[in-house]
């Protein structure tokens, strides 16, 4: 086995060869074992065509709707978060089927653009895919009409979201998010605001105080009654100086608002019943407990939420694909994309597919490539067994622009000794690549999300699958369930409880953008 390795890195060259060729030769010929036979692929796409000929399309009223939004999760996040899956598992990574595979029904959404720009940012996506306009960067819940930081260009101009419709429809409605509630994806469903930056009545510039301006964490109790709230930035809720109720020794953790105003103790006085804080684990704690955190809080949103017999929607948001990507930390990014994945999985457990729309999207990708022809079953956060021009390795993932990138001397780091994702423009945090992203659906009105689209078009779908908002022509046949007084008791509590729970958590890694 040796002598046959060596001979064959003599034939190609050994310059131009990593000498990871030697253990990935033999789990190469393994696979290929079975692959080489052209039946085997026959045979796969025979099952995917009775698959696709037996499909048929659920017209059902979605009574409940399932958003999973990975933040920054373009096409090649999926694939990479894909192999690392697999890898995880001990397989080669490649043949992995992740959980939003299996949807039915996939789509392109086109992000670009934003109103003035071809590559957005989150703010101006999420209200396109919440609000179903598109609008410009750093603004949410506003049309286009509104000015990036100017607060007078907002009155007027403020829009709703799929939220607000199911909430005034009857349905409970819920955030879940691995950020800070205040933060561009959560805050489009609620908040209408000239910038995302105004978090707290702190981050407020002069004019937008004297034009009337709210933040974004004063909007959260006083536009829509949100009954679940999982996620960050409690900081910007609080007192300013109010300490931390979890670290109480940190001081970047503490009350940022200059109104002393307590907003969670403003909620909780709104609601009746127990309310029962979710205390967040430990950053320190491994990926492996985090992923078993996302699938628990998604798990107890959804089982408070599903209480309503009119239904429910819900927005969970993997924030954290975003942000490991603006630093070139793609293993970050692609642990929270697996992570996200499994949310999925619990979230099709719960719930029932005849009459639950789930949607699995991104609001944008990244600049990022999986390039180098590597082995079959290389590690996916690994380097290509072939060498560049420079005589040096390569990452497999790799990075357009941001952080990754050293040059010493005219010259590229040898990654054997200094391991980075590598990028190819220098730049502080990485950018947002413009490129169309997936969109996987499965449920009632799932195929209304086939072919290529505008961004701004998926909550006008959902709105026509739920028979909430405008669209409801077609729902005058259906009968609406009982009208049952929405009440219902948390163990160990007699009283009833409307809002059902709140969490509130400090976020604890920096969000880059």
């Amino acid at each position: 086995y040796i002598v046959i390795c060596l001979l064959l890195l003599f034939y190609f060259k050994l310059t131009y060869l990593n000498i990871s060729f030697l253990f990935t030769f033999h789990l190469f010929v393994r696979i290929s074992v079975e692959e080489e036979n052209p039946e085997f692929w026959r045979s796969s796409a025979q099952n995917t065509l009775c698959s696709a000929l037996s499909r048929k399309h659920n017209t059902n009223v979605a009574k409940n709707i399932l958003l999973f939004l990975g933040d920054g999760m373009g096409v090649t996040t999926i694939t990479a978060a894909r192999i690392l899956k697999g890898q995880l598992q001990n397989r080669s990574g490649e043949e992995t089927i992740m959980n939003m595979d299996t949807f039915p029904f996939v789509g392109l959404a086109k992000v670009t653009h934003s109103f003035l720009k071809s590559i957005p940012d989150s703010a101006a996506t999420a209200t396109a895919y919440l609000c179903g306009v598109k609008t410009n960067l750093n603004t949410v819940g506003v049309s286009a009409a509104a000015r990036n930081g100017v607060c007078r260009s907002q009155k007027g101009n403020e829009v709703t979201s799929i939220l607000k419709w199911a909430k005034d429809a009857g349905k409970s409605v819920g955030i879940v998010t691995t950020t800070r509630v205040q933060h561009a994806t959560p805050a489009a469903s609620y908040a209408h605001s000239a910038s995302r930056t105004w978090y707290s009545d702190a981050d407020l510039p002069t004019s937008a105080v004297t034009g009337g301006c709210l933040d974004i964490a004063s909007q959260l109790l006083r536009n829509t009654d949100i009954d679940v709230i999982i996620g960050g930035g409690r900081k910007y809720m609080t007192p300013k100086g109010f300490p931390d109720p979890e670290y109480p020794t940190d001081l970047s953790a503490q009350g940022q608002r200059k109104d002393n105003r307590n907003l969670v103790n403003e909620w909780l006085s709104m609601k009746e019943g127990k309310v029962r804080e979710h205390r967040r684990a430990s950053p320190s704690l491994s990926r492996v407990i985090f992923g078993l955190m996302w699938r628990e809080i998604t798990e107890k949103a959804i089982r408070i939420l599903k209480k309503n017999p009119k239904g429910f929607f819900l927005l969970v948001e993997g924030g954290r694909i975003d942000q490991g990507h603006h630093d070139s930390r793609a293993s970050m990014a692609l642990h929270e994309a697996v992570a996200l994945d499994d949310a999925v999985a619990r979230g099709l457990e719960l719930t029932n597919e005849e009459e639950t729309l789930t949607v699995v999207t991104a609001d944008h990708s990244h600049a990022f490539t999986f390039n180098g022809y590597p082995f079959r079953g290389n590690s996916i956060l690994g380097k290509s067994p072939i060498f560049a021009m420079d005589f040096l390795p390569y990452t497999t993932l790799m990075y357009g622009n941001g952080p990754g990138i050293k040059i010493t001397d005219n010259k590229r780091p040898d990654i054997r000794n200094d391991y980075v994702q590598q990028s190819a423009a220098p730049l502080d945090s990485e950018t947002h690549g413009g490129e169309d992203v997936a969109l996987f659906a499965r449920g009632p009105m799932a195929h209304l999300y086939q072919g290529v689209y505008e961004q701004s078009y998926i909550p006008h779908a959902m709105a026509f699958a739920a028979c909430v908002g405008t669209n409801q022509e077609h729902c005058a046949a259906t009968t609406e369930p009982d009208e049952i007084p929405f009440t219902s008791t948390e163990p160990g509590s007699s009283a009833p409880n409307t809002a059902l729970s709140i969490f509130v958590m400090k976020t604890y890694i920096l969000i880059s953008h």
